[in-house]
């Protein structure tokens, strides 16, 4: 970068949000496109699982890129689960 970048942007980071001018950029309201964590890559590690057999076989029926979409439905499980212990622990505040 250069030293002029590096000045604009410590003035930037300086600046309160209501301080930055933004009136010449349109405000996106069609987020429908958008790509979540396109830049997100989580560390791997290597583990051996044991997993029923037709519970394999389902995925491996899906491509060749089965070991990736395991690991989707574990997260999606994940959070699935995250949410549901938010919500149980809310609900108790709420009940107190």
């Amino acid at each position: 970068m250069t030293a002029e970048l590096l000045k604009e942007i410590s003035a930037a980071k300086a600046m309160s949000d209501d301080e930055i001018d933004t009136s010449d950029l349109p405000e996106r309201l069609d987020w429908s496109n958008a790509q979540v964590g396109k830049f997100y890559k989580p560390i791997k590690t290597q583990v051996s699982l044991r997993v029923d057999a037709d519970i394999l076989n389902w995925f491996k029926e899906k491509g060749d890129q089965y070991s990736s979409l395991m690991n989707q439905a574990l997260r999606a499980y994940v959070i699935a689960s995250e949410n549901t212990s938010k919500h149980k622990r809310k609900t108790k505040k709420l009940a107190r």
